[in-house]
């Protein structure tokens, strides 16, 4: 194998080592949270709350699973609030918001080739079919009585109250503010003449549920998130499943719960690949820990349930707050603030800045392989800002934006790809003067080295042109991949035969073997082949070696096949636009120079006509 062969071999082995290293790291951290918070087993005191009269205990038992038993004798009462966004439901069990409604974000309906049917004119919802409400206060029976609490509609908002034992008063206040905000505060008041131990509490933030009947990518891209004001920890459902064995190794307990924090958390989130509840606290106020666990969900309604199907699962996550004693005739408020939809980047930043808590961490830019230490997460905000401009600006759909990008991008890229091919063709016509060179010096490696590269030098090729492109576009690339999986602009977005942008172009299964027939990634591997056959070969590579290269495209078919189509209109453009590039450098390069050998021997001599 040549030289670039090896280096571009090396980079993909140390890509590979560096995400098992990651992953690893990932699950270190995540036990290590684990094992501090069971070992010790209390937490310290936050940050001051807002309180007159509460003494706060430094121990803290770890609330069990909250077991609210609802007196289901009394009626369930729903108040429905709608502004310009949302629709609102709040529910009088649990004192909290049911479910939320995004009115501008329609539900994805099921391809014509699927089996299931999922009602249409639906819209996309948070907290969908999940077990508590958002804002339920659980943990002790103290704190939860028979769960009912009283709603009354208030001048903007809502307010759920509940009378506990021994004189505790709960009271939750929710008011709406605009881009998906709802201010919202938790008020324990403690009505008698004694003191009133408070036990500790779990605030459920939400729970994080796959978008409808057709969310393959929930268990990858669903979770709980949380921040501590530097960097953001997101647990999925993969967590809490456990390990396969292999060789005996490899195996690890199945985790119930995930237990984070120290008196540190920001803000905490559910959230699925678009969409997101956002608890974040105030200022002054953060959250002691945070806690995770894995429920079980409700059958889809109205979506025909194959016979032998596993219900759905989402993530539950709560913010947990210390317990404590409040005073005679005394009170604990805690203030938040909800964000409840899109994860829309540019929303969320300005959320962000408005309460300087990197809200815009939501978006989970900074996860998995193709952050690569940060690049793909740079480029994928840069590329998202690009996309909506240009979107903006000119007014066509995502899918043409993607195409103007693409070819934006070529265009920057085109003199350093358009002086690569160029290199890489004068490299092809030094290969016999370079096989030559091998012959000679077989036995000395470190002779031949000196020998290849002054050949270089005199003929002005650098061996390494010919990849320094992919590796400049890989990040871009990489920034394409991170994007496009978060970008809720392209959820439900057309371009031609593709529905969803979002999702695989899926046109129909293949009859007897149940495998979706998908032509974006056909076309991607098609165009990628056919740029391959046109890349000369580095001098000196064995012909087993260039087939393997030639034929390296189908990897990237199989591993983006059920990929999003967004990301295979990208690529395929990309190559068709390369393919172009490379015919025209072809049609307007200059007659080749004649060849500087490095020792006039070895130039092969020409045979003489008889």
């Amino acid at each position: 194998m040549d030289k670039t062969g090896i280096i571009v071999v090396s980079i993909c082995v140390l890509l590979l080592g560096w995400w098992f290293v990651e992953q690893n790291k990932i699950q270190q951290q995540q036990a290590r949270q684990q094992a501090q918070f069971a070992a010790t087993n209390q937490v310290t005191a936050a940050a001051t709350p807002a309180t007159t009269g509460m003494a706060v205990s430094a121990a803290l038992t770890t609330p069990s699973l909250p077991a609210i038993a609802f007196n289901l004798n009394t009626p369930e009462q729903l108040l429905v609030l709608t502004n310009d966004r949302s629709r609102y439901t709040f529910t009088s069990r649990g004192g909290g918001l049911k479910l939320v409604e995004l009115l501008d974000y329609p539900e994805t309906i099921s391809p014509r080739w699927k089996k299931t049917k999922v009602v249409a004119d639906t819209v996309a919802s948070l907290n969908t079919r999940a077990p508590l409400p958002v804002l339920t206060v659980a943990g002790d029976a103290r704190l939860t009585g028979d769960g009912n609490f009283t709603l009354t509609k208030t001048t903007g908002g809502v307010r759920a109250e509940k009378v506990l034992a021994d004189g505790l008063r709960l009271v939750k206040e929710f008011h709406f503010a605009s881009n998906y905000l709802v201010n919202a505060s938790v008020r324990l008041e403690n009505t008698s003449a004694k003191p009133f131990v408070l036990p500790a509490q779990e605030i459920i933030v939400g729970t994080a549920t796959p978008m409808d009947a057709d969310d393959n990518n929930f268990a990858s891209y669903g979770g709980a998130l949380w921040f501590d004001g530097n960097t953001d920890t997101d647990t999925t459902l993969g967590y809490f499943n456990p390990s396969p064995t292999v060789l005996g190794i490899f195996h690890r307990t199945v985790n119930t719960e995930y237990h984070a924090g120290n008196g540190n958390v920001v803000w905490a989130a559910a959230h699925n690949q678009y969409f997101a509840v956002v608890v974040m606290t105030a200022t002054n106020q953060p959250a002691q820990a945070v806690l995770a666990r894995p429920v079980t969900l409700p059958a889809f309604p109205n979506v025909e349930q194959a016979p032998n199907t596993a219900l759905p699962r989402g993530l539950e996550a709560a913010l947990v707050y210390p317990s404590g004693t409040l005073t005679a005739n005394s009170s604990v408020e805690r203030q938040f603030t909800l964000y409840v939809g899109p994860k829309e980047y540019r929303k969320l930043v300005d959320i962000g800045e408005k309460f300087g808590n990197r809200a815009d961490q939501v978006m989970n830019f900074g996860s998995g392989f193709a952050s690569f230490w940060g690049i793909g997460t740079f480029f994928a905000k840069i590329l998202l800002w690009a996309m909506n401009w240009v979107h903006d600006l000119i007014g066509v759909g995502y899918g043409w934006t993607i195409v103007l990008i693409t070819v934006i991008i070529k265009l920057v890229f085109w003199p350093m790809t358009a002086a690569s091919t160029r290199s890489m063709k004068r490299m092809q016509a030094l290969a016999p003067e370079l096989n030559a060179l091998k012959e000679k010096y077989k036995d000395d490696a470190q002779k031949l080295t000196a020998k290849q590269w002054e050949l270089y030098k005199k003929n002005k090729v650098n061996p390494m042109s010919g990849c320094l492109p992919m590796l400049i576009q890989m990040p871009v690339f990489m920034g394409f991949f991170t994007m496009i999986r978060s970008a809720i602009e392209l959820r439900g977005a057309h371009f031609l035969w593709a529905a969803d942008l979002s999702k695989p172009d899926t046109l129909f299964m293949i009859p007897g073997l149940d495998f979706p027939f998908n032509l974006m990634p056909l076309l991607m591997g098609g165009a990628m082949l056919w740029q391959a056959h046109l890349t000369p070969p580095s001098p000196g590579m064995e012909p087993g070696q260039q087939k393997m290269m030639r034929y390296m495209p189908l990897m990237f078919l199989v591993f983006l096949y059920n990929y999003s189509s967004g990301l295979a209109l990208y690529w395929t453009v990309n190559n068709v636009l390369t393919v172009v590039q490379t015919k025209f450098t072809k049609m307007q390069q200059a007659p080749a120079t004649p060849l500087v050998a490095t020792n006039p021997a070895l130039t092969p001599t020409p045979k003489k006509k008889k």
